[in-house]
């Protein structure tokens, strides 16, 4: 799956590299997601889409049809990510929040996280569903104990562009990609007992 400023997802047939699908939005779409479980609202698998709109979008993968949108953040956004359950949606926005919505009662977000500094450009949850962890553009990462409501978060102060995020499969090292001219680097956190990065 592909997301473009073209204002549409691309779905490929993983075999051929082919498009399979095209779903078009009215916006141009800054990131996309698919459910990890693959069950659907409404039948079909679900994907989560985000852009040049304050509004998430959830729409079924197979017929490309609106199944329910998020309304809350106060302007565009970047970032989604499913937890590994598949219940919870987390939203990043340039509005500098990250938007967490239980998508089973979406009327509004189960919590609203803020950011220091900026827009909110890269979200994972960990493959175990312990944590949330949420990137700014630069110099700030944001790490949150999703056993605990989002309320205890170890906030991660770099120096230099963010350029993704991500864990490991066994949820045991967290890392940050930094962008700079000068020293680019690749940054390692442990998980220690206390369950923090």
């Amino acid at each position: 799956m592909t997301s473009n400023n073209d204002c549409c997802v691309r779905i490929f047939d993983i075999e051929g590299c082919c498009p399979r699908q095209r779903v078009s939005f009215p916006f141009a779409v800054n990131y996309s997601t698919v459910r990890p479980d693959g069950s659907g609202l409404g039948g079909g698998p679900v994907m989560a889409v985000v852009g040049d709109d304050p509004i998430a979008w959830l729409v079924d993968c197979r017929s490309g049809l609106e199944v329910m949108k998020l309304k809350g953040h106060g302007d565009y956004s970047f970032a989604a990510a499913w937890h590994p359950a598949g219940h919870l949606l987390a939203t990043g926005n340039q509005d500098s929040t990250t938007r967490v919505w239980d998508i089973r009662q979406n009327s509004t977000p189960l919590a609203v996280l803020a950011g220091s500094m900026g827009a909110i450009r890269s979200l994972r949850f960990s493959p175990d569903g312990a944590f949330l962890a949420a990137a700014e553009p630069a110099d700030f990462v944001h790490v949150y104990d999703v056993g605990l409501g989002f309320s205890s978060v170890q906030e991660i102060d770099l120096f230099g562009e963010v350029a993704g995020i991500s864990f490991s499969p066994d949820a045991e090292a967290f890392f940050v990609a930094i962008a700079d001219t000068l020293y680019s680097s690749l940054v390692q956190f442990q998980r220690v007992e206390r369950q923090e990065f």
